[in-house]
């Protein structure tokens, strides 16, 4: 869309299409400012799909439309990170749009100064998570900016924009806005009237695929931590292998779930969300180490990346000593490297093994539970009067804690 040259004040729109940022581009064009909007996206997005949002940009009051793919940044300066630490917020979330926030708040800050803007602004909520994402990255960026939040700041309820907009000639259809969708490489997330009880679930067919009902088996290839291949098929980006097993995972229903945690402000929140590939890569990862990491490595590496999570949960990115833990990570990944064998199901999938060069646990000749060659029985036994003496010698001076049924 070409730019119209205004003395009014330019304002950069994070876009996304959907009704809070469609909201936001003809509010704030009504107030007399001159919106430029950016959709920014990572994924596979049909040129179809693009035009409807230049279009719908165009309707809502835009001066100016701009598109930008953010899949390469978003992999190599977070998703990798996320498939090296294995990183699921509270067990089963993979943080499929709090991880990506940094990059588009960081791409508006960057666009806003480039063409001269005065401000930036977004459609998060005053309730959620996204407020602060984005505002602490434009705030730390782009300091001289303004940030505008008219969703947030006139504490406006989905039912209130939907109104506003058919008021102003605008006239969105309710049931294209009935869920709040942010779809991205890691996943996607759902939110509606559902979302805000404890115990509601959303209609499958927001997010339905083919409905995939026959079970298929798959190989996933790894190479030094990156899904790189399925099957024989070989991608020569991590990127495109995720876009593809986005699509085969949909079809069978893989992937959704529902995610309550506590939010940046110190609320309760809960979402539905879908993320076939991300659950597939993150759990075949996490077995491709259990055989080719140490005891130790798996250990502290478990810790620092549900660490690691939660800090980019929280929106701080940006804080120096993720850079350090990222270091860990990518490290830990040298000979993460080998097959998953893994069958897809309705709405499921199981792992089955592994194979690698890499494979410690056919490193020698010793079987768990079976054989051993490296040691006969005397070592064993003069390995466990070492390892238990500190106990003995413990319990030697308190007799009075020894408890049978505890200790039994």
């Amino acid at each position: 869309m070409k730019k119209k040259h205004s003395n009014k004040k330019k304002i950069v729109l994070a876009f996304s299409g959907g009704l809070d940022t469609c909201f936001v581009a003809k509010y704030l064009s009504d107030k007399g400012y001159e919106v430029h909007s950016l959709f920014l996206y990572s994924g596979r997005v049909s040129e179809d799909e693009l035009k409807n949002i230049q279009k719908l940009a165009g309707k809502v009051g835009v001066t100016s439309h701009q598109a930008v793919d953010i899949s390469e940044d978003y992999y190599q300066h977070c998703i990798r990170y996320l498939v090296a630490g294995n990183v699921l917020r509270n067990g089963n979330y993979p943080l499929s749009v709090s991880s990506e926030r940094y990059f588009q708040a960081a791409q508006v800050a960057r666009y806003a100064e480039q063409m001269g803007a005065e401000g930036v602004a977004h459609g998060s909520t005053g309730a959620g998570n996204d407020q602060v994402r984005f505002d602490t990255v434009i705030s730390v960026l782009a300091p001289d900016l303004e940030i505008f939040a008219p969703v947030r700041d006139n504490k406006l309820t989905r039912e209130e924009e939907i109104a506003y907009l058919k008021d102003n000639g605008v006239d969105l259809k309710r049931e294209d806005h009935k869920y709040s969708l942010n779809e991205g490489l890691w996943g996607t997330s759902i939110g509606g009237d559902e979302t805000l009880t404890s115990h509601r679930s959303i209609q499958d067919s927001s997010i339905q695929g083919k409905n995939q009902k026959e079970n298929q088996e798959m190989i996933l290839r790894f190479d030094q931590g990156a899904c790189v291949g399925i099957n024989q098929s070989k991608f020569k980006h991590p990127v495109q292998t995720i876009e593809v097993l986005n699509r085969i995972g949909k079809d069978f229903g893989i992937g959704m779930d529902y995610h309550t945690g506590d939010t940046i402000i110190g609320e309760k929140g809960r979402i539905a969300f879908q993320a076939p590939a991300a659950l597939m890569i993150i759990k075949s990862h996490h077995l491709l180490e259990k055989h080719t990491l140490t005891k130790y490595q798996l250990q502290w590496k478990n810790h620092i990346a549900d660490w690691y999570g939660s800090m980019l949960h929280e929106g701080l990115y940006m804080e120096p000593v993720m850079r350090d833990v990222e270091r860990f990570l990518e490290s830990s990944q040298q000979y993460v490297t080998g097959e998953v064998y893994l069958q897809l199901r309705q709405n499921d999938f199981k792992l089955h093994g592994i194979k690698s060069p890499y494979d410690l646990m056919q490193s020698s000749n010793n079987q768990y539970g079976e054989k051993y060659t490296g040691w006969d029985a005397d070592d064993v036994k003069g390995f466990i009067k070492i390892y238990s003496n500190s106990l003995k010698n413990y319990y030697g001076l308190h007799t009075d804690l020894i408890n049978y049924e505890y200790t039994q």
